[in-house]
C-alpha cells in the first residue's frame, strides 16, 4: 500500500489524522504543498511547513492552492493541497478541468468534511466530488490509515494520471493514534512537456480528452475491485452485514463486534461486484455512511438490496449510541424509550470574542446605530451576530458580505429605502473572495459602506499569516498588502477610504455615521492586531472603582469577557420607568488595557490598575 521507501524507519509516533497526512505527504517526496486555513484541515499545512525539502504556502484561497498544486504536477513533481469541505466548492472550477487534463506528478487533494458542523456553515459530503469529477476517493478510518492512504494516493494518482481525493472528517483530523512511519523518498520531477492538446483546455482540445477520462475511470473501477484498501471482515452474527467507510467503520466495529463488515478505503469508484458478493452472505445489508445516502443509492441502482438512510439519520456523526437503537429497530426488536432524566442545568457559555478583541468596538458601535442592515461574512467576527451586540444580519459564505450587500442595495423597496447598508469583512476573507465583490460594488455604483477588519491574522483558524501581514507560512518577511491602496485600485474614491483605530469609539462612530450618509461606496479599515498573535502589545490593565460604579451597564454592552456582572438591581426613575442596573468588576489579570470599556463608562468608575509584586503572587491595586 505505501510508496516504496528507502531504509524504512521503525518510528512509532502519536499523531492526529492531520499530523499523519502531513508526515505522509513529506515522506512521499512531495515538492509543493498549498492550502488555505480552514477547520478541520488547517493543521495539515501548519505541520507540513515544519518539514524541510518542499515548498509550502498559505494560498489566498483554495482555488489558487489547487492551481499551484496542479502546476507542480504539470512539471512532474508530486504535489498536494488541503482544504475543508466548503473550500472544495471554491476550488471546483480548477478540479473539474483538471479531471479532463489529468495529471503528471502525483497530486493528492485532502478535503476535510465537518460532519456535525462543529465549525462550519453547512454539512457537506465531499464524496460527491469524486463522482462528479470522475476521480478516485480514499477514506481513512484512523490516523494510521490517514498516513498509509496518503502514500497510496500518490501512487494511485501516478498510475491513473489523475488527481486523488483524500476524504477526511473532523474525527479523523483531530483524534490521535499511534502511527508507524517511514522515511522520505526523493522523487525527481520529469520536467514539463509542451503539449497544447494536453494542457490548453479550449473546446477543440478538451473534447478529444473526454474519452480518456472515462477510460481512466474504468481502470479505477477495476482497481477498486482488487484493492487491498477494500476488504471484508467476517462475523458470526450474519443477521446484518455492514458496509462502511471512514470513521463509521470504527463505530460499527465498536457497536457490533460480531457482525460481518465490508470496509471501503477506496470508496470511489465503489467495488460493486465485491459488495454484491458480500451482500449474498448476510441476511440484510446496512450501509453506514456520513452523511448522504451516496453509496446506498449506487448499490440499489446496481440491484443490491440494502438499507441506509431509511434507518439512519442523514445529519451528524453515526456514533454507537446512534447505531445501536437503529439496528435494533431494523432487526424488529423493541427499543425501550430512554428514561426521562431532567437535564442538568449547565451555566450557559455562548461563544464570544476574546478580551480586547479589536472587533468588539466595531460591533458595539454598530449596535448603537439605527436603520442599518449589516451584511456579514465568515470569520471570528461572525460572532457579532450574538449577544450583546446582535449586530450582524446575514452570513452566507466567504466573501458573500460584498455581493449580498450590493444585492440588498439594488433590490430594496420602500420598506428599506431609508436604511443604510453596511458590509463587514475580515482581512483574510477580503483577499480570499471579497476583492471581487468590492470591485462589483464600485463598478455597479452600489451604495454600500464596507468595514474591512484588518486584525493581521486569519483569526478564526488560529492566527495564520496572510498577504496582509507581510509574513509567509514560515514567518519570513514578504510583500504586504496595503489595503487602502488596494481598495482605491478597486474603484473606491480615495476620500471615501478611512484607516482608523477600532479602540477609539468616537472616531469609529463618527466615520460610520458620516460614510453611511454618503450614497456611494466607502471603506473603513480598522487596524488593530488580533490579541492572540505575537505582534499584539497589551497595555496597562483596568479595574473598577466599586464605590463609583452606578450600574449603568454601558461597559457590559461592549461585550468584553473580562467584564463580569457581580450584582443586578432595578430602580424606578421619577418618570416611572423601570431601569435594570448591572454592577461589574473587571478580571484584571485578563484585561489587556484596550480601553474600550472606559469610553462608555458614564461615572468614570473604570481606572487603570497597577501591578504590585508580592512574594506569593502578583496582586493589583487601584491607581
Amino acid at each position: 500500500m505505501p510508496a516504496t521507501q528507502t531504509v524504512p524507519a521503525a518510528a512509532r509516533m502519536f499523531l492526529s489524522g492531520n499530523d499523519a497526512v502531513a508526515r505522509a505527504v513529506w515522506e512521499a517526496g512531495t515538492r509543493v504543498a498549498a492550502a488555505y486555513p480552514g477547520t478541520p484541515s488547517t493543521e495539515i499545512l501548519e505541520v507540513l511547513s515544519r518539514y524541510a525539502g518542499l515548498h509550502t504556502e498559505w494560498s489566498v484561497n483554495e482555488k489558487v492552492a489547487m492551481e499551484v498544486a496542479l502546476g507542480a504536477s504539470m512539471v512532474g513533481a508530486r504535489a498536494f493541497c488541503a482544504m475543508k469541505h466548503v473550500g472544495l466548492n471554491v476550488a471546483s472550477d480548477a478540479l473539474m478541468t483538471m479531471t479532463v487534463t489529468g495529471t503528471e506528478g502525483g497530486l493528492v487533494i485532502a478535503v476535510a468534511d465537518d460532519v456535525g458542523m462543529s465549525s462550519s456553515q453547512n454539512e457537506q459530503d465531499s464524496r460527491y466530488w469524486g463522482r462528479f469529477a470522475h476521480v478516485p476517493v480514499l477514506e481513512p478510518a484512523d490516523s494510521q490509515e490517514a498516513y498509509a492512504m496518503t502514500l497510496a494516493a500518490f501512487e494511485l494518482s501516478e498510475r491513473l494520471k489523475s488527481p486523488v481525493i483524500l476524504r477526511l472528517t473532523t474525527r479523523i483530523c483531530h483524534v490521535k493514534g499511534v502511527v508507524q512511519t517511514g522515511e522520505r523518498v526523493e522523487v525527481e520531477p520529469k520536467g514539463f512537456v509542451k503539449d497544447p492538446r494536453h494542457w490548453v483546455m479550449v473546446p477543440g482540445n478538451a473534447k478529444p480528452r473526454l474519452p480518456s477520462m472515462f477510460e481512466r475511470e474504468a481502470v479505477a473501477r477495476a482497481e477498486a475491485e482488487a484493492s487491498p484498501l477494500n476488504f471484508r471482515i467476517e462475523g458470526s452474527d450474519r443477521r446484518i452485514g455492514f458496509v462502511t467507510s471512514g470513521p463509521t467503520f470504527m463505530h460499527v466495529r465498536d457497536a457490533f463486534p460480531d457482525a460481518p463488515v465490508f470496509k471501503l478505503g477506496l470508496s470511489c469508484p465503489p467495488p460493486l461486484e465485491s459488495l454484491r458478493r458480500f451482500a449474498a452472505t448476510v441476511d440484510t445489508v446496512l450501509v453506514v455512511e456520513e452523511t448522504e445516502p451516496l453509496l446506498e443509492t449506487e448499490m440499489k441502482a446496481a440491484g443490491i438490496a440494502c438499507h441506509g438512510k431509511d434507518v439512519l439519520p442523514r445529519i451528524g456523526e453515526l456514533a454507537p449510541d446512534v447505531l445501536e437503537p437503529a439496528v435494533r429497530r431494523l432487526r424488529g426488536e423493541a427499543v425501550p424509550e430512554p428514561e426521562h432524566v431532567p437535564a442538568q442545568q449547565v451555566f450557559p457559555r455562548p461563544p464570544t470574542m476574546c478580551v480586547a478583541c479589536p472587533h468588539l468596538g466595531v460591533y458595539y458601535t454598530l449596535s448603537q446605530m439605527r436603520n442599518v442592515i449589516i451584511s456579514g461574512d465568515i470569520g471570528c467576527y461572525t460572532l457579532g451576530a450574538g449577544h450583546p451586540w446582535n449586530a450582524l444580519d446575514t452570513c452566507i459564505s466567504m466573501g458573500a458580505s460584498m455581493g449580498t450587500a450590493l444585492g440588498m442595495d439594488k433590490g430594496r423597496g420602500k420598506a428599506d429605502e431609508n436604511k443604510k447598508v453596511v458590509a463587514v469583512i475580515g482581512d483574510s476573507t477580503f483577499m480570499h473572495m471579497g476583492m471581487q465583490g468590492l470591485l462589483d460594488i464600485t463598478w455597479n455604483r452600489g451604495n454600500v459602506t464596507v468595514l474591512l477588519l484588518d486584525n493581521r491574522a486569519v483569526g478564526m483558524t488560529g492566527g495564520q499569516d496572510n498577504p496582509g501581514t507581510g509574513r509567509d507560512i514560515h514567518g519570513e518577511e514578504t510583500a504586504r498588502v496595503d489595503f487602502a491602496k488596494l481598495c482605491e485600485a478597486l474603484g473606491v474614491k480615495k476620500e471615501r477610504i478611512h484607516v482608523l483605530d477600532p479602540y477609539e469609539l468616537p472616531v469609529l462612530f463618527k466615520a460610520l455615521r458620516e460614510e453611511t450618509k454618503i450614497e456611494e461606496p466607502s471603506v473603513i479599515i480598522t487596524n488593530r492586531p488580533c490579541v492572540l498573535i505575537d505582534h499584539y502589545e497589551p497595555a496597562t490593565s483596568y479595574t473598577v472603582e466599586e464605590d463609583r460604579c452606578t450600574g449603568c451597564g454601558n461597559c457590559v454592552e461592549v461585550g468584553c469577557p473580562a467584564i463580569h456582572v457581580t450584582r443586578r438591581d432595578k430602580v424606578v426613575k421619577a418618570s416611572g420607568k423601570e431601569v435594570d442596573l448591572s454592577f461589574v468588576r473587571i478580571e484584571t489579570s485578563a484585561c489587556t488595557g484596550c480601553g474600550l470599556c472606559v469610553q462608555p463608562c458614564a461615572p468614570e468608575a473604570i481606572v487603570h490598575a497597577r501591578p504590585v509584586q508580592s512574594v506569593q503572587s502578583v496582586q493589583f491595586v487601584r491607581k
